[in-house]
């Protein structure tokens, strides 16, 4: 082969790689601006209709959403900080701040949604002072619900607390428990599904009725409005809101007449409120 057949031999080499190196390069970020056009948010399922009703609202704007369904209160989290998701929607300001607190993730709400009353429910007894001696009582197992949970107890008048204004309260924090109930801890989708063996439960609405195990409304005690416990958008601190997509959905759910008859039906009229007012 002469020397400038093998040149030029050479040269195309070099060319060919050149021109793969750019097509993958080009590819990525063809790849990269198609994932930033779509906002990707993580949800537990009792969300999945009344965010999908906003996604698809905010898609006769141009604004592509992604929902994605987590099975577990961990899971949310973790791809929000590791950039997987863009926003999550599935906890309150107490359960995120406890949290970034164990995890130290470089979370942050970035604006609040709608919240619930949580309630004390029974089948077997119409009345809390009907509950026997060593009554079993179901409570979620997070520390966070755990405590709201105890905290509701309390302002039953079942048991009394320490501080009523502890947020992780646990069962080592009862001060007195005259009819020595019985605390089982199991997670938190679960209290609803619990109510046919235990003789209370500490229940959420829309567990309640994705179960069909109660109606939210029959509750022998309610919480009052907190807006602390309002479910939040939560991003990451150094999210950016490219093209203000997430302002533009977290605003659209706030307005939302659709998203609120969703409410109604997915968690009883009078069962949720608004986080924002």
């Amino acid at each position: 082969m002469t020397t400038t057949s093998q040149n030029l031999k050479n040269w195309l080499i070099g060319l060919t790689v050149i021109l793969v190196i750019l097509g993958l390069t080009g590819y990525r970020i063809a790849k990269n601006q198609s994932q930033d056009e779509i906002l990707t948010i993580g949800i537990s399922p009792p969300y999945a209709d009344l965010l999908q009703s906003v996604a698809d609202e905010v898609k006769q704007q141009g604004i592509q959403v992604k929902l994605v369904e987590f099975s577990d209160w961990q899971a949310p989290n973790v791809a929000v900080q590791n950039g997987d998701i863009d926003a999550n929607f599935f906890q309150q300001s107490v359960f995120l701040n406890n949290a970034v607190r164990e995890t130290g993730f470089d979370l942050h709400a970035f604006a609040p949604g709608s919240g619930s009353h949580v309630g004390l429910y029974s089948k077997k007894y119409q009345s809390l002072k009907d509950l026997p001696e060593k009554a079993r009582i179901v409570i979620p197992s997070d520390p966070v619900n755990s405590a709201r949970a105890l905290i509701l107890l309390h302002r039953a008048g079942l048991i009394q607390l320490k501080d009523i204004n502890n947020e992780l309260s646990t069962t080592q924090d009862i001060l007195s428990n005259p009819k020595n109930f019985q605390f089982i801890e199991v997670e938190g989708p679960q209290t609803a599904r619990a109510i046919d063996d235990a003789d209370l439960i500490f229940g959420f609405p829309h567990y309640l009725k994705m179960a069909k195990v109660a109606d939210p409304h029959d509750a022998l005690f309610l919480d009052p409005i907190d807006k602390k416990y309002a479910i939040l958008f939560v991003t990451r601190k150094d999210y950016v809101n490219t093209d203000k997509k997430l302002a533009t959905f977290v605003k659209a759910f706030q307005n939302s007449k659709k998203a609120q008859a969703i409410l109604d039906r997915d968690f009883g009229k009078g069962m949720w409120f608004k986080g924002w007012e």
